[in-house]
């Protein structure tokens, strides 16, 4: 198992997202305070850990799904998701990823 929590910014949203692997099959349980992610959530149910963490130039069913929830671009949840599912499916240690925006 494997959670990811995120604070998304200037939304002021949070969302969590819990996966649990079954081999290469990931399942998903996301929460959040955003409609767009609680359809996002809606969707996206289990993805194959591999197909999630491929290259962008084939299919991703996480950013597939993203796009279908109608999620913002620079949204970071869709990214938490992939992080988690790496994790669950044993492909990546976990570790925290932080992005720092600043304007001077």
């Amino acid at each position: 198992m494997a959670i990811a929590e995120v604070q998304a910014g200037i939304c002021g949203f949070t969302s969590r997202i819990e996966t649990t692997a079954d081999g290469r099959r990931v399942r998903l349980h996301i929460e959040s305070d955003c409609q767009r992610i609680q359809k996002l959530a809606e969707i996206l149910t289990e993805v194959d850990g591999f197909s999630a963490i491929g290259p962008r130039a084939r299919p991703n069913p996480v950013m597939d799904a993203a796009a279908e929830a109608r999620l913002h671009m620079a949204c970071v949840v869709p990214t938490a998701i992939i992080k988690a599912v790496e994790v669950a499916a044993g492909l990546a240690l976990p570790r925290d990823v932080h992005i720092r925006i600043a304007k001077d």
